[in-house]
């Protein structure tokens, strides 16, 4: 099968098909698979600590104010839209 399909339209515009698409950032397909997008949010998510890990490492930073930032920054570029996530028994574990 084409990755490429043409619909009918009337203003005579071809519309192609494409596995995967981002859209608010959520990584969207076709099979409602949602590992694409959990392995980038794992990734991201790492990303950030590593950028951060000076600061974690700081002994003047408080414990606190360290956990404060990991909660407002790496938790949320984690689970980000996580309500909308359909998880398998492999992924939930």
């Amino acid at each position: 099968m084409s990755p490429f399909y043409k619909f009918p339209c009337k203003l005579k515009l071809q519309l192609v098909g494409v596995e995967n698409f981002k859209y608010l950032g959520v990584i969207l397909n076709g099979d409602n698979n949602n590992q694409i997008d959990l392995q980038e949010r794992i990734n991201n998510a790492n990303k950030t600590y590593f950028m951060l890990q000076k600061l974690f490492k700081n002994k003047n930073i408080s414990k606190k104010l360290q956990l404060t930032i990991k909660n407002t920054t790496i938790d949320k570029t984690l689970t980000y839209a996580s309500e909308t996530w359909t998880l398998t028994e492999i992924e939930s574990n």
